[in-house]
């Protein structure tokens, strides 16, 4: 299990990649909805994310209103499908 990357492995930030890998954007609203966590624990998780290059954040002003959008960098979606790999192998030697 050394192998796993960490900063993926941990459940919350687990969704916050599941749920940026399937699309090509979303915004703050949009993921906190969708996984359910409090504004507090999608910002602080994806500051992390982002420190660690896996998570690009754009803030912008739409209709006057603050709109924070997340992406997953190339770096990002490379880290998630090896984490992917590494647990499928990881599930198929257990069998």
């Amino acid at each position: 299990m050394s192998e796993l990357d960490r900063l993926i492995h941990e459940p919350a930030r687990l969704r916050l990649m599941s749920s940026l890998y399937i699309v090509d954007e979303a915004d703050f609203v949009n993921i906190a909805s969708r996984t359910g966590f409090s504004a507090g624990n999608v910002s602080s998780h994806m500051a992390k994310l982002e420190a660690a290059g896996y998570v690009s954040v754009r803030k912008e002003f739409v209709d006057k209103r603050p709109r924070t959008t997340y992406s997953l960098t190339e770096a990002g979606r490379h880290a998630f499908d090896q984490y992917r790999t590494t647990v499928t192998g990881l599930l198929e030697a257990s069998r």
